[in-house]
């Protein structure tokens, strides 16, 4: 860094850490270079119904090998949400990183469980199914485990990604807490066991409880600095019950998700995901969050994941943003709509 001639030394080297670097700028009115983000963009879905009426695959892409390795010809990550419905296996993990290049980067979604949400009882494993009584087993939904049953879930999600990691392909775990996960003693006791848990793979956490923002963010973001947790950002629609956008990160790997903001359908429980997040963002809306993302601090990676899934959107979206934050790069599909996507639905925010 470039020692401005009124700024003594030893300023000098305080004002290097990343968390002073607006300081020194303000203090002394220069520029102080950035350390350079890799920021990797992608989509919440490569296999969405939609998305496929959508026209977004050539033709010839028929088959779900032919669908990824088609994707990752545009992107180099991908968040793989169809794990939170039903635990992963192993088989899938290695069909996902022999179909895509060296260096994409799978973000994967937390069961259900493991976040304390219910799980569908159909789709629980044989191993977990065995143990379970006639009356769970007679349930649609399955809330509150035992704590064996899931601490199993958890050594099944993650062993089953090991193929991933063997090809150092796997991103972050993405861990989405209920709306009704509040900032509370307890639910800090929870989050701290997702290093023991979990051991080196990054894990990334997403409030969506306005409780953790507002006069608690502070402290919510110093709690997951020392536990060594991922911060995720998140774009939604504006509201009172809904949590604020916050650009900011706790570890050298930040995570911006983008879920949309039509305000019509947030709160809908009927349908499907992909109606829920029917939003298609302007240019302007995402050149806002790109220039929050580069001013990012202290950020070795940058992951931005569109989960607007309807249609081609969170594509679209996503081939926007990566041109406006990695210009040079490999071009993406067409930034607007594709032929048979539905018109860019755009809400009031």
């Amino acid at each position: 860094m470039q020692r401005h001639p009124e700024c003594p030394a030893e300023q000098t080297r305080l004002l290097e850490g990343p968390s002073l670097v607006g300081v020194a700028e303000r203090m002394y009115g220069y520029s102080v270079p950035r350390a350079s983000i890799e920021y990797r963009i992608g989509a919440a879905s490569w296999t969405d119904p939609t998305l496929l009426a959508a026209g977004y695959y050539p033709p010839e892409c028929k088959t779900a090998e032919q669908r990824l390795r088609f994707y990752a010809a545009q992107f180099d990550t991908v968040e793989v949400d169809s794990t939170y419905y039903a635990l992963p296996s192993e088989r899938n993990a290695a069909l996902w990183s022999a179909r895509t290049p060296p260096g994409f980067r799978f973000n994967v979604k937390a069961f259900a469980w493991l976040t304390l949400h219910a799980a569908e009882t159909r789709a629980l494993p044989r191993s977990i199914r065995e143990q379970l009584t006639p009356e769970q087993l007679a349930e649609p939904r399955l809330a509150a485990p035992s704590e064996e049953l899931r601490e199993l879930a958890f050594a099944m999600f993650l062993a089953a990604l090991e193929p991933l990691r063997r090809a150092h392909k796997l991103g972050c775990l993405l861990f989405q807490y209920p709306p009704w996960f509040t900032a509370s003693a307890r639910n800090e006791e929870e989050l701290a066991t997702l290093h023991r848990r979990c051991g080196a793979d990054p894990v990334a956490v997403e409030f969506r409880h306005a409780s953790w923002f507002g006069k608690q963010l502070d402290r919510t973001l110093e709690f997951l600095r020392a536990h060594g947790l991922i911060f995720v950002s998140i774009d939604t629609p504006r509201g009172p019950s809904i949590p604020p956008p916050v650009c900011t990160a706790t570890a050298e790997i930040a995570y911006v998700r983008f879920h949309g903001r039509n305000r019509q359908t947030w709160f809908r429980r009927t349908g499907t995901a992909a109606e829920r997040f029917q939003y298609f963002y302007s240019e302007e809306e995402l050149r806002q969050w790109a220039d929050r993302m580069q001013r990012l601090e202290g950020v070795r990676v940058c992951y931005a994941i569109f989960n607007n899934c309807y249609a081609d959107y969170g594509v679209r979206n996503a081939a926007t943003l990566k041109a406006l934050l990695c210009p040079g790069s490999s071009p993406g599909p067409s930034t607007q709509p594709g032929p048979k996507s539905a018109a860019g639905f755009r809400a009031q925010p």
